[in-house]
């Protein structure tokens, strides 16, 4: 008896299992077919010698050996460390800024959240271009600004020595899905946490350091990983921007980011094989940083219900 009702069960286990897997082996397949064969073969092509129009031709490391002594694969990479390391920090803190604003008990206040995200709303390839006019050397609008308080006004594209601050500033601009994770984390502190600091003397400074910052930890780091993989993939605004400047790099290169350049070589170069090599090194070099992100999160990142 004991036998057979086991085996009932089992079988209605199993029945239940193919089930599950009969729904979701749409995606199933999917995935297999659109990412994991993808990735599989770009490993392949990187051994090889591939221009899309004939039969790949095996090169073994040849591809990678050769970006050692590629100079635009070192300076395309410089490009998007300085983009990563002055832009990705700069955009977190003043995302998390802008929620504390929003996170106060003003009136209106769902119509100022509102109004400050609706620049993520906009296309990346139509601010780009709202931007490009902003940043104009002579017609644009920050460098009339500047000249009303007799500042310098940079030729922001077209001088190699601002045209990557230029994009940086832009970025501030679209920090609104950041701040509303911010926002969303910063809602879940509980306040009772900030009234017994008040009562022990806390200021500003000592709840923001001992109590917010802690509690939004797990936030911060999930922005910062995703935020890296984004900057070590920064292509639309950098591809717009150098276009204006009648160059797929911009001035001196200096727009001339690491998927920009790996796109310009697939797609320009038609060198399939040298382009897949480094979109390879660019997944160990973001693989890297993000190892080490996560190794050393345990020294500032704080879980609820950890002891």
């Amino acid at each position: 008896m004991k036998e057979s009702l086991e085996s009932g069960i089992n079988r209605r286990k199993r029945k239940q299992f193919l089930i599950g897997i009969l729904f979701t082996s749409p995606w199933i397949v999917g995935f297999f077919i659109f990412q994991i064969y993808p990735i599989l073969m770009s490993f392949y092509y990187s051994l090889t010698d591939y221009n899309l129009f004939s039969d790949p031709v095996w090169v073994g490391f040849d591809n990678y050996k050769q970006l050692f002594s590629d100079e635009k694969f070192f300076l395309s990479l410089y490009n998007t460390f300085y983009i990563t390391a002055f832009g990705l920090i700069p955009h977190m803190a003043f995302a998390l800024l802008m929620a504390m604003l929003l996170n106060t008990k003003v009136k209106g206040m769902s119509i100022y959240r509102t109004i400050y995200f609706l620049p993520t709303l906009v296309p990346a390839v139509a601010g780009s271009l709202l931007w490009m006019w902003m940043f104009n050397g002579q017609y644009g609008l920050i460098n009339e600004v500047l000249s009303w308080f007799g500042l310098v006004q940079p030729n922001w594209l077209v001088d190699p020595s601002w045209t990557k601050p230029a994009i940086i500033i832009m970025g501030f601009w679209g920090t609104g899905t950041t701040t509303i994770m911010y926002l969303a984390s910063l809602q879940d502190v509980p306040a009772v946490y900030y009234e017994a600091a008040e009562i022990d003397g806390a200021n500003f400074w000592h709840k923001f350091r001992h109590i917010t910052l802690p509690a939004i930890s797990p936030v911060t780091l999930f922005l910062l990983i995703i935020g890296l993989i984004g900057s070590f993939q920064f292509f639309t605004q950098g591809i717009i921007f150098a276009q204006s400047a009648q160059s797929i790099g911009g001035p001196e290169n200096s727009m001339l980011f690491y998927a920009v350049y790996l796109y310009q070589t697939a797609f320009s170069f038609l060198k399939m094989g040298y382009a897949s090599a480094m979109a390879w090194v660019l997944f160990i070099i973001v693989l890297l940083f993000t190892i080490i992100i996560l190794k050393t999160s345990a020294r500032w990142v704080y879980y609820g219900g950890e002891k």
